[in-house]
């Protein structure tokens, strides 16, 4: 059977808790690192998917996504170490390179993509939930954190979010999938849920209900040109 012809898999992951999750604070793009609770998560996750083959890792460009895929691939049983790439980073790109190919089979490509971050939340960064709650309503606070198209002031709607995360995957990880290579994302709620709501032709109304658990892995198989979510 040819790489291209065999069923894929595609591994999600949202990162661990994070120091400022921990406090209730709205995080977006503040680069924010994992807590205790969170290494553990990340860690705890990849055992779950120490067994499935993994051939390339995305991740988005914040710091607690990052921890969180290299964190999850501890225990994978390929025993393959994870290598940022930094295509297009001038210097970085060439002098980063690999001159031995037995040292390139044991690493596992890893790309950063700012179009994997989590929604942008504006004004509210820094902002304890709660407080934002106890000022602007409860009602106010919801429909910024899970309507789908009403932003944060000065932040980004999930809408908004989905417009730069799923060209991003249709243009760069779905080609991977089809061609029959796995692929691991670590990345964040609204993100994956942008991903989840391509893959399985959520509505608006449908993907802002759905909850991802932090440093659980979502599984989807890809075979025959069809999508599968796999334990559904």
């Amino acid at each position: 059977m040819s790489l291209a012809n065999k069923a894929a898999k595609l591994i999600m992951m949202r990162h661990g808790e994070s120091e400022w999750n921990k406090l209730n604070l709205f995080t977006g793009w503040v680069d924010i690192p994992l807590s205790e609770k969170g290494i553990k998560e990340s860690i705890e996750g990849g055992k779950k998917i120490a067994h499935l083959p993994i051939d390339v890792i995305f991740i988005s460009s914040l710091i607690r996504a990052q921890m969180t895929a290299m964190l999850a691939m501890l225990y994978h049983s390929s025993r393959k170490v994870p290598c940022l790439m930094h295509p297009r980073e001038g210097k970085f790109e060439t002098w980063a390179k690999v001159y031995s190919e037995s040292a390139e089979k044991q690493c596992i490509p890893v790309y950063s993509a700012w179009q994997l971050n989590e929604r942008m939340y504006g004004r509210l960064q820094g902002m304890n939930k709660q407080e934002m709650r106890e000022k602007f309503g409860d009602e106010q606070v919801q429909r910024w954190r899970r309507s789908f198209d009403e932003a944060p002031p000065d932040g980004e709607s999930l809408a908004m979010t989905a417009a730069r995360t799923i060209p991003y995957f249709k243009e760069r990880i779905l080609p991977l999938l089809e061609g029959g290579q796995n692929v691991f994302i670590s990345a964040h709620g609204n993100s994956l849920r942008s991903i989840c709501m391509f893959l399985d032709n959520l509505t608006a109304d449908e993907v802002v209900k759905l909850e991802l658990a932090t440093g659980e892995p979502i599984l989807y198989t890809f075979a025959g040109a069809t999508w599968s979510k796999d334990g559904r």
